[in-house]
């Protein structure tokens, strides 16, 4: 039999240290593509920010050209960040339309639970579910050009016209506004009276309100921009006491 002539071998060249691809580069880039986070390193304090986006999807998976935030994503990384010591707070960017209500407060839930300092931002809309998280930090901000929708719990899909339903969207809608409440300082009455509202929007119930407004009826901290944002997470990271101490 014949053999033919495969050539030498060559070993593969080495790559120069300097031409390496930086893993920490790397890594950070997978964080930002994986759950739409970033840690920045070189900073006065190590802080991670975590961007609410396009729609909350809960246990049903949205159409690929939706912007979506995924729960599963979010909630396990909510558990690691408040375990990380090196993390020293939580910056919360939200731009959000809502979605599922279940997610969407139990992702508030937890970032209201958490000890590490957090603050959030609302940019651009922090809209149905996004009220909840938008409050569930303990300071929160928002730009003069941003916005917000209140309204009541909405169902999709196929539903029994029976009491026990209504009652059931009922208490939900009464979850998210003890969580509201609870969580900023609009009182309840003058939110039922918003997610009530029948004479703003033309074809539904509720109520959008601008960033100053949201800030007069004590639903948002304070009008503020990024940098604002950031000096108050600083500030809230240096009063706070060791979360875990030895």
């Amino acid at each position: 039999m014949d053999c033919h002539n495969l050539g030498e071998y060559h070993p593969p060249e080495e790559i120069p240290e300097e031409e390496k691809p930086d893993e920490k580069l790397l890594d950070e880039n997978a964080l930002i593509e994986d759950t739409g986070s970033i840690r920045p390193a070189n900073a006065k304090h190590l802080i991670h920010c975590l961007t609410i986006i396009g729609q909350v999807e809960g246990h049903f998976e949205l159409s690929s050209q939706n912007k979506t935030t995924k729960y599963e994503h979010i909630i396990p990384a909510l558990v690691a960040i408040e375990q990380d010591r090196s993390i020293e707070g939580l910056l919360i960017l939200l731009n959000t339309v809502g979605g599922d209500v279940e997610a969407g407060l139990a992702i508030a839930e937890l970032i209201a639970g958490m000890l590490t300092p957090t603050v959030s931002l609302v940019v651009g809309g922090g809209h149905s579910i996004g009220v909840p998280l938008s409050v569930s930090a303990k300071k929160s901000y928002i730009v003069p050009s941003a916005s917000m929708t209140i309204h009541p719990v909405r169902m999709n899909g196929m539903m029994l016209g029976v009491p026990q339903s209504f009652d059931y969207i009922s208490r939900i809608q009464d979850r998210i506004i003890q969580f509201v409440t609870k969580n900023s300082h609009v009182p309840e009455k003058k939110f039922r009276e918003l997610m009530t509202n029948t004479q703003e929007l033309a074809t539904d119930v509720g109520s959008v309100i601008t960033g100053k407004q949201a800030v007069e009826l004590g639903l948002i901290d304070q009008i503020g921009s990024l940098s604002d944002a950031i000096s108050a997470l600083y500030a809230l990271i240096e009063q706070s006491p060791v979360r875990y101490p030895d």
